[in-house]
């Protein structure tokens, strides 16, 4: 029987406590199954046969390895929330004759209860799901979805292996409280008041100071390349500013409320105001959590969706056609040479060529200052970052190959041109290499893509007057560089075929064999050896064959943003949940006490609807201010993944903002009635 005792009182006191109990062990049976699911997706073999399969495996791992910490860290938060509420009943064990060791017995036997239920259920559930999961993956991915059903033991086991670390950890930090603690500290643990907060003028100072640079950064950030890595700078500002600001913003805030008597000395403003200065100390971290982890959520969610619906305007951006084809540094007729056996392979394929552009054009990179361009001597992207400059990407073509490609009769002096620009406009006239040329027409539209587009500078599509033009450009480029950058011509193919996606994507692998070109030459490795290298100088392009690619890496993307979002709104639920709970305990004695001093029923309730809202809203509107300051750089991001439909972005986002704010109202229903049973 003895033997027994403590495993039954273990039971019991799960039971008795199963308010707090029952979100926490939905957590952890929540997590464990979504850990599972994504070590069993990272590990299917399935994935291997995948174009990209490489970039979505890493994709997969980097999202297990997030859920893996973010268990850990959030099953730990919540494990302080249900050993504070517990603080009372463990002190009366104590002082009713059960010693600290009879207690780490008895909670050695809950947390190995819960351990055992996480284990049955999560993995259980993880298993069962994880097909679905699978079939959902494939279906973004487009992919062909496979039959069977299977169990990862490795999933299982690297599943069993985390957990048993968490309740493991969670049990030493538990044993180590109570070891540390009084009998009459855990007696009064859960009734400790909190004295009045001093207002942190300098801490809240910090905070504003940290979110308007953070702010400040998303809002002037231009270049798409260094949006890069000043979003992760952007970010920290912005987290460091939530937290300051909650802490000893609010206080300030709430302070400054109390001295405004018209508003304060009011029923349903004295009791939200007074109440919120004295808990806002302990609500700070709670309160930030929720602001952050909401907007992860709705950065995640709208990015990763508006990616995926505007996969055709991404693939539009980059392949406007079928095939592309760029030969570099062509032989004299060689470029007419490869149209006519591309003609010959597409006919000899059954496909009927449309929309053929075929031209010849020299290109290179140059740093813009003003009207005047000038090499970048660092050879380098971050040479405009050193000189103060704009990185820019020239385009030059004569006006006999733009005539042929439009229609339109042109005809220019050698120092006139025709521009057309991506980025800031040009005036009147620039210099290049010294050389003054006037801008004849400002064109609407380039009528080829850039040979630069994936590099997100600003490019110039210039018409010069002719090949004399054209060579003297290509020999100043070489001698500004000093022929650590020469220029080259390229002679460049584009078409449309008919047919299906599959019929197009075997027409460009006999496309591309018969265009390859291989060039060998020698060059000396870091011990001194040389050896003899061979690239090849043709680029193909298949729009069919990148929609695949293209469709596993934003699938996975979308996957994954759904997935975190998910795990990071179910964590908000239960912060938001614990935060309820805990509050309505610690109030319940307060406002039974008003209502003893004269009250009315309707008074309290009034009161503490005003306070809830306050509290509750608080932190979702913060978010939703945050993710409003960093939308013009979250476009600057998704515009290196080739996405530049801002509508698009912008609906998503606003989409994902209201359903995130109809889930959190609905939140907010269920846990304020559980806050108003306590309370009552």
């Amino acid at each position: 029987m003895r033997k027994r005792f403590f495993p039954m009182l273990a039971l019991t006191n799960i039971g008795k406590n199963s308010k707090f109990y029952f979100p926490y062990l939905l957590t952890c049976i929540g997590t464990a199954a979504m850990f599972y699911i994504m070590c069993f997706i990272a590990k299917d073999k399935g994935l291997d046969s995948m174009q990209g399969a490489a970039s979505i495996r890493s994709m997969l791992s980097f999202g297990t390895a997030v859920v893996g910490i973010f268990a850990a860290i959030f099953l730990f938060y919540t494990n302080s929330f249900l050993m504070k509420r517990r603080q009372k009943e463990l002190g009366l064990y104590n002082i009713l004759g059960m010693e600290k060791r009879h207690i780490a017995k008895v909670m050695a036997c809950e947390t190995l209860f819960c351990a055992v239920i996480t284990f049955a259920l999560g993995l259980g559930g993880g298993i069962l799901l994880s097909k679905l999961m699978l079939l959902i993956l494939f279906r973004l991915l487009q992919f062909p979805i496979p039959i069977g059903f299977s169990v990862s033991g490795g999933a299982v086991l690297t599943t069993a292996a985390l957990f048993c670390g968490i309740f493991f950890l969670t049990l030493l930090s538990n044993l180590g409280r109570i070891r540390l603690a009084k009998p009459i500290e855990l007696l009064k643990g859960g009734q400790v008041g909190e004295r009045e907060p001093k207002t942190k003028r300098l801490l809240a100072a910090v905070g504003l100071l940290a979110m308007g640079g953070g702010y400040a950064i998303a809002l002037v950030t231009e270049s798409p390349l260094s949006a890069i890595p000043l979003f992760f700078v952007a970010v920290l500002l912005v987290i460091l500013g939530t937290y300051c600001l909650f802490t000893a913003g609010s206080i300030a805030l709430l302070k400054l409320l109390r001295r405004n008597k018209k508003y304060y000395y009011e029923t349903r403003h004295f009791i939200p105001v007074s109440g919120m200065i004295y808990r806002m100390k302990q609500n700070a971290a709670g309160l930030s959590n929720i602001c952050i982890l909401s907007t992860m959520v709705l950065v995640m969610v709208s990015g990763t969706v508006a990616l995926y619906l505007g996969m055709e305007n991404v693939l539009d951006n980059r392949y406007p056609t079928d095939i592309s084809i760029t030969l570099r540094d062509p032989a004299e007729g060689e470029g007419e040479e490869t149209l006519r056996r591309v003609r010959e392979t597409v006919a000899g394929q059954g496909r009927a060529i449309s929309n053929l552009s075929a031209y010849r054009n020299l290109a290179f990179a140059m740093l813009r200052n003003g009207s005047a361009f000038t090499a970048n001597q660092y050879n380098n992207t971050s040479g405009a970052h050193k000189s103060g400059a704009e990185e820019a990407a020239l385009e030059c073509m004569t006006a006999a190959q733009y005539e042929a490609l439009t229609g339109k009769a042109v005809s220019l002096l050698p120092e006139e041109v025709m521009v057309h620009s991506s980025g800031e406009k040009l005036g009147d006239s620039f210099d290049l290499f010294g050389k003054t040329y006037h801008v004849v027409e400002k064109l609407e539209t380039s009528p080829v893509k850039s040979e630069y587009a994936d590099w997100l500078v600003s490019t110039y599509f210039i018409v010069v007057a002719d090949e004399a033009e054209l060579d003297w450009l290509c020999h100043s480029q070489a001698e500004a560089y000093r022929g650590n950058n020469p220029s080259q011509f390229a002679y460049h193919i584009a078409f449309d075929m008919d047919g299906t996606n599959e019929d197009k994507l075997s027409c460009s692998e006999a496309v591309a064999n018969v265009t390859k070109k291989a060039v060998t030459y020698t060059e000396t490795d870091e011990e001194g050896k040389e050896k003899t290298v061979t690239s090849y100088v043709t680029n193909l392009k298949s729009r069919q064959a990148a929609q695949k690619e293209f469709y596993g890496l934003y699938g996975g993307f979308l996957f994954l943003g759904l997935f975190l979002g998910t795990l990071f709104l179910m964590a908000t639920v239960l912060i938001i949940y614990y935060k309820q709970v805990s509050e309505g305990y610690d109030d319940k004695e307060r406002f039974e006490i008003m209502q003893k001093v004269g009250m009315s029923r309707q008074e309290v309730r009034a009161a503490i609807r005003s306070q809830i809202l306050t509290v509750f809203f608080l932190p979702v509107l913060m978010a939703v201010l945050h993710i409003a300051a960093a939308f013009k750089m979250i476009t600057k991001l998704l515009a290196v993944l080739n996405l530049t439909n801002i509508p698009l972005f912008f609906c998503c986002t606003v989409a994902t903002v209201l359903a995130f704010i109809l889930i959190y109202a609905m939140v907010y229903s269920l846990t304020a009635r559980a806050y108003y049973r306590i309370v009552s």
